[in-house]
C-alpha cells in the first residue's frame, strides 16, 4: 500500500483552538524538534509510519526507541490535523490503529528473530512451521483506536510442537517468550515513554490464564467455560500481527482461527438469551464508573462509561449484531458506525435512530479525543480546569462563556439521546418485569410457573392449561431461572386477558404454542425481553387458529412483530432477492456460503415474509386476492433465488447462466397461492440457444439440485412441495423438457400431444422464473395452444367429463355445501372459464392474459360470451367463496358448510351465480 499522506483545510476550524495548547503536544515539539521533520505534515498512513521508524533507526536508535518517538510523532500530527484542520474522527481512529499494527508487527518481527537465534523456530509434528498471531480485540479490532488507548491484545499459535534451535523448548513455552519480548518492545516504559499500554486481560481466565494459547486450547475454551460477555469481546476480534497479506500473496492461515471465534460470537438461531449477559456485564460497568466518581464530581462526565456514553453506544450495537448475527450475516461488521447503517438497512433499527447514534457516536469520540490529547493519559472524563474545558469547547465550535457552555449542553443532550434508546433496549439495565405490579396490585417475590401459589392466581382455564405441561418432568428438570421466565410470559399473557387487551382463547392459543418450545429458550427470552412483541403475539393469535399451528412449524418469525413496518409495507419481490443476494455475499465474504447456510437463509426468508402477509392477512390491512398476490410473488422470488444460487454450485454446469426456465401452472400460475399451498411446475431449457450436446444431461442434473433445495427439510423448516406431474406425459416424462419439445407437445406436432385437460391447465399456466429471455417464447406457445381451433361440442363434453372425474374424487356429504368442490362452488366457476378461453380465444384476444379468473370472466360477459350480468355475478360470487374458503382455513374450520353455516354465510345468492355461469357455458347440463 502507498503511503497516505491527508491534508485538511482550515475551512470550518476554529482558529482560535491551536494544538499548541496540548501540555502533550507541547513536550513533543520541544523534545522532539529534530525528528519532527522526518514525517510529513497530515495524517500519516501505514508507508509513511514504516519509513520513519527506517529512518529512526538509521539514525542510531533502537527499534524499541523509534517506535515510540514514532507513536509520539503521529499523535502530533493528528492533533493538529484534529484540532486545526477538522479531520473526519474515522481518519484519527484509522490513523491510530495503522500505528498500533505497525508498531507490532515491527516489533513481532524482532521479538521472534531474538527468540529463534536461542531456541530455533517452532513446528509442529510435521516438521511445518507454527504460525503465530498477535489478535486484536476492542476498539484495536474495530480499526476505532482512540488517540491515547491501551490495547487489548489476546496471542493465539497455531499448534502444539517444539523448536528445532540449540535450547529445545516447547512451541507453548517459546510463543510465551515471543510475548514477553513483544511486551518489552512495545508496553515497557523507557525514557521515550511507550508505545502503547498492553491489556491482556480478555486472554481466556483472563489475568489467571497463560499468555498464550493454542488453537486447541482456545477452541475447549470457547466450548467449555466461555462467557456471553466474552462473546460481546470477540466480536470485534481480528489479527492485526502479522500483516495479514495482501490479495495474490500466500494466504495466512489464519482461517482457522475465524472458524473458531465466529461461531462463539454468532449462534445459528436468533439468541436472545445474551440480553441478561450483556445486562449483568453493563451493571458492572456502571457501578465501577459510580464508584469511581464518588466523592469526584469530575469524573460524573465520563464521556466513555457514564450513563448515555460511548460505550452504551457500543453495547446497544454490538447486542444487536450478537442476537441476529449468526442468520443475518450482512450485519456483521467491527465498525460500530458501519454497523448502525447495517441494522437501520435490515430494518432492526430506525434508520433516523442509527443516524442519531452515529452522529451521537462522533461527537463524543471527537470530545474524547481531545481530553486525552491534553495530557496524553487514558482518560474521558472532561477537565475540571475551565481554561482546557474553554479549550475543547472552542476546538469545536461550541465556545463556553462564564453565563452558559454550549459543549456541555451539547453533551447533555447527546448522553440523554444515548442513555434513552440504551434503556428501550436493555430496560434500564434491570430484567422486563411481568407486570406484576399493575393498578396497585403487586404480586410479590417471583414464582416459577410450577408453584401451586402462581397457578392459583390464574384464571381457572388458563391455570388448568398451564398445570398439564408445567408438571411434566421437562419442566420439572429446567432450571429455575427458565420456569421464573415461563411464569413471566404466562403471567403476561394472564393480565392480559384480565385488562381486555386479548381473549381467553389467544392466551390458551399462547399456552399450546410455548409447550413444545419449552426447551427452545431463545424463543422464550425473545418475548421476555419485547414485552410488545408478546402483546401482539396475543392479538395475532385470538384473530385466528392456523398462525399458531405456523409458529408452531416456525417459531423463530415471531422476531417479525418487533419490526414496525410490518403492517404497513406490502411484498417487494426485487428488494426479497436483492436482501437475499446481500445475505448470501456475506456469508461468502465470511467463508461461510456452505450449502447448509444457503438452504437455511432461504427458508428463513421465504418463511418470514409469509408471516409478515399472514400478520397483515388477519388483521385486515389487505385482501384475499393481495395476499395471493403477495403469497405468489414471494414463491416466484424464492424460485429465482435459489435457481441462481444452485446453478452456480452445479458441477457440471456448462455456461455462466443457464437457459432455462421455471414454469408456473395452478394456484401459483394464476396468482391465487395461498399458505402452504405447492407449486404445480414445470421446468424447460432453451435448446436453440443452448446446443451443447450434454445440455440434456446438464439440465436433468440441474433440476434433480434444484427439487432437492426447493423440498429438503433442514434446521430452519420446509420451503415447498413440488408438483411436476403437469409436465408433458405426466410423471412418466422427462423432468426437464427443451422449448422445442414442449411447443411440439402442445400444440400437436407429431405422435406425442398433450390432452385436452393439460390446455385447461395452460390456461393458467406463466413463466414464473429463470431465464426472462424465455418468458415470451413460451407466452407463443401458449397462445398458439389457446388460439388453436376447436370442436366446441366436443370441447365441452371433454371439459364436462373432466370436472365430473374431480368431483367423484372429491365427494360432498349430502346437506353440505363445499364451496370448492359442490356443484355452485369455485371448481365450477374455474372449468366453465377454461372452456370459454380454450373455445373463444381465437376470435377474442382479450381471453388471452393470464388476468385471473375474476377479471376474466368479466371479460368474457363484455365480449358477448355470457348473458348480461351472469359473468360480473359469478366474478363476485367467486371473489366471495374465496374469501370464505380462505377465512376457513385460516381459523382451521372445514370449507364444507352445512345448512345453518350455509345462512349464516349467505352463500345462496353466491352458489345461484356460479350455477347461472354454468348453465350458460354448458347448457346441456343439469345440476341437482
Amino acid at each position: 500500500m502507498s503511503t497516505v499522506e491527508q491534508s485538511f483545510t482550515k475551512a470550518g476550524a476554529n482558529p482560535a483552538a491551536s494544538a499548541a495548547h496540548s501540555r502533550f503536544v507541547q513536550r513533543i515539539r520541544r523534545r522532539y524538534e529534530a525528528e519532527l521533520p522526518l514525517l510529513p505534515p497530515g495524517i500519516p498512513g501505514r508507508e509513511a509510519m514504516q519509513a520513519l521508524i527506517a529512518r529512526l533507526q538509521d539514525g542510531g536508535r533502537t527499534l524499541a526507541s523509534s517506535l515510540r518517538v514514532c507513536r509520539h510523532l503521529v499523535l502530533e500530527r493528528l492533533a493538529v490535523a484534529d484540532i486545526e484542520q477538522a479531520a473526519p474522527m474515522p481518519a484519527i481512529t484509522e490513523a491510530m490503529t495503522t500505528l498500533a499494527e505497525v508498531t507490532l508487527c515491527a516489533a513481532l518481527r524482532q521479538a521472534r528473530l531474538e527468540q529463534d537465534e536461542i531456541n530455533g523456530e517452532p513446528r509442529n509434528e510435521a516438521g511445518e512451521p507454527i504460525e503465530f498471531w498477535v489478535v486484536g480485540m476492542g476498539k484495536l479490532g474495530g480499526r476505532e483506536l482512540n488517540v491515547s488507548s491501551d490495547i487489548d491484545l489476546i496471542y493465539v499459535y497455531e499448534d502444539d510442537g517444539q523448536t528445532l534451535g540449540p535450547k529445545v523448548v516447547t512451541a507453548h513455552e517459546y510463543f510465551g517468550l515471543v510475548a514477553k519480548r513483544l511486551y518489552a518492545l512495545i508496553g515497557d516504559v523507557t525514557e521515550d515513554g511507550q508505545v502503547f499500554r498492553v491489556d491482556l486481560a480478555l486472554r481466556p481466565n483472563g489475568n489467571s490464564g497463560p499468555p498464550v494459547v493454542s488453537l486447541s486450547m482456545l477452541e475447549e475454551y470457547f466450548l467449555v467455560q466461555g462467557r456471553e460477555w466474552e462473546r460481546f469481546a470477540w466480536l470485534k476480534s481480528r489479527v492485526v500481527a502479522p500483516h495479514q497479506p495482501e490479495p495474490g500473496e500466500p494466504p495466512s492461515r489464519a482461517v482457522a482461527l475465524r472458524s473458531l471465534v465466529t461461531p462463539f460470537v454468532y449462534r445459528r438461531y436468533l439468541d436472545y438469551g445474551v440480553f441478561e449477559g450483556l445486562r449483568q456485564l453493563h451493571r458492572k460497568i456502571r457501578d465501577e464508573a459510580q464508584r469511581r466518581a464518588a466523592g469526584r464530581p469530575e469524573r460524573a462526565n465520563d464521556v466513555k462509561l457514564s450513563r448515555g456514553g460511548i460505550r452504551e453506544i457500543e453495547f446497544i450495537v454490538q447486542l444487536l449484531q450478537v442476537v441476529r448475527g449468526g442468520q443475518f450475516p450482512e450485519i456483521r461488521t467491527r465498525s460500530t458506525v458501519k454497523a448502525l447503517g447495517r441494522l437501520a438497512a435490515r430494518g432492526l433499527m430506525k434508520p433516523l435512530t442509527a443516524e442519531k447514534l452515529a452522529q451521537a457516536y462522533d461527537f463524543l469520540r471527537r470530545v474524547e479525543h481531545r481530553i486525552q490529547f491534553l495530557d496524553d493519559q487514558q482518560t474521558h472524563c472532561l477537565p475540571g480546569c475551565d481554561e482546557d474545558l474553554g479549550w475543547i469547547a472552542r476546538s469545536m465550535d461550541l465556545p463556553c462563556s462564564a453565563d452558559a457552555c454550549q459543549l456541555l449542553d451539547r453533551l447533555c443532550e447527546v448522553r440523554e439521546l444515548v442513555a434513552t434508546e440504551f434503556d428501550a433496549l436493555l430496560h434500564d439495565g434491570q430484567a422486563p418485569s411481568a407486570g406484576g405490579c399493575k393498578k396497585g396490585q403487586c404480586g410479590g417475590p417471583p414464582l416459577p410457573v410450577d408453584a401451586d401459589e402462581f397457578l392459583e392466581k390464574l384464571p381457572p382455564e388458563l391455570a388448568e392449561a398451564v398445570r398439564r405441561w408445567a408438571q411434566q418432568p421437562r419442566v420439572q428438570n429446567l432450571r429455575e431461572e427458565s420456569r421464573l421466565r415461563l411464569a413471566k410470559l404466562v403471567g403476561r399473557a394472564a393480565l392480559g386477558v384480565r385488562d381486555g387487551e386479548c381473549s381467553l382463547d389467544a392466551a390458551l392459543r399462547f399456552i399450546d404454542w410455548m409447550e413444545p418450545l419449552l426447551r427452545r429458550e431463545s424463543y422464550l427470552a425473545l418475548l421476555v425481553e419485547r414485552p410488545s412483541v408478546q402483546t401482539r403475539l396475543l392479538r395475532l393469535l385470538g384473530l385466528a387458529r392456523w398462525p399458531m399451528r405456523y409458529l408452531m412449524q416456525h417459531p423463530g418469525v415471531i422476531d417479525e412483530l418487533a419490526d414496525t413496518r410490518l403492517l404497513h409495507e406490502r411484498f417487494d419481490g426485487a428488494t426479497f432477492i436483492a436482501d437475499l443476494q446481500a445475505r448470501h455475499d456475506a456469508w461468502a465474504q465470511h467463508g461461510e456460503a456452505d450449502e447448509e447456510a444457503l438452504l437455511d437463509s432461504v427458508r428463513r426468508a421465504h418463511h418470514a415474509e409469509v408471516f409478515r402477509t399472514l400478520v397483515r392477512d388477519v388483521e385486515g390491512e389487505i385482501t384475499v386476492e393481495q395476499v395471493a398476490d403477495d403469497l405468489s410473488a414471494l414463491a416466484d422470488a424464492t424460485l429465482q433465488c435459489v435457481i441462481d444460487w444452485a446453478w452456480s454450485r452445479l458441477k457440471q454446469k456448462h455456461r455462466e447462466q443457464p437457459r432455462f426456465a421455471v414454469i408456473a401452472y395452478g394456484k401459483l400460475g394464476g396468482k391465487e397461492l395461498g399458505y402452504g399451498g405447492d407449486l404445480d411446475v414445470v421446468f424447460l431449457y432453451d435448446n436453440e440457444q443452448d446446443t451443447d450436446e450434454n445440455a440434456p444431461e446438464v439440465y436433468a442434473a440441474f433440476v434433480r439440485k434444484l427439487i432437492t433445495w426447493l423440498t429438503l427439510r433442514t434446521a430452519a423448516g420446509e420451503l415447498f412441495d413440488i408438483d411436476t406431474a403437469l409436465r408433458p406425459n405426466g410423471n412418466s416424462g422427462l423432468l426437464v423438457t427443451s422449448m422445442s419439445s414442449f411447443g411440439n407437445y402442445q400444440v400437436g406436432r407429431g405422435s406425442n400431444t398433450a390432452w385436452t385437460w393439460e390446455h385447461q391447465a395452460i390456461t393458467r399456466a406463466r413463466f414464473c422464473a429463470g431465464d426472462a429471455g424465455l418468458a415470451q417464447r413460451f407466452e407463443d406457445v401458449r397462445r398458439q395452444v389457446l388460439t388453436a381451433p376447436r370442436d366446441p361440442q366436443a370441447l365441452r363434453q371433454e371439459v364436462q367429463a373432466m370436472r365430473e372425474k374431480v368431483r367423484s374424487a372429491r365427494p360432498v356429504k349430502p346437506g353440505l355445501f363445499d364451496v370448492k368442490h359442490s356443484p355452485g362452488g369455485m371448481m365450477d366457476a374455474e372449468f366453465a372459464l377454461q372452456y370459454l378461453i380454450l373455445a373463444h380465444s381465437g376470435q377474442h384476444p382479450e381471453l388471452l392474459a393470464n388476468a385471473g379468473n375474476i377479471a376474466l370472466l368479466q371479460r368474457a360477459e363484455d365480449a358477448g360470451l355470457l348473458p348480461a350480468g351472469v359473468g360480473r355475478d359469478a366474478a363476485n360470487a367467486y371473489r366471495e367463496l374465496r374469501r370464505l374458503q380462505h377465512r376457513a382455513r385460516l381459523d382451521e374450520q372445514s370449507t364444507a358448510l352445512d345448512e345453518a353455516a350455509q345462512a349464516a354465510q349467505g352463500t345462496a345468492p353466491l352458489r345461484a351465480a356460479v350455477l347461472a355461469l354454468w348453465q350458460a357455458v354448458f347448457p346441456a347440463e343439469t345440476t341437482n
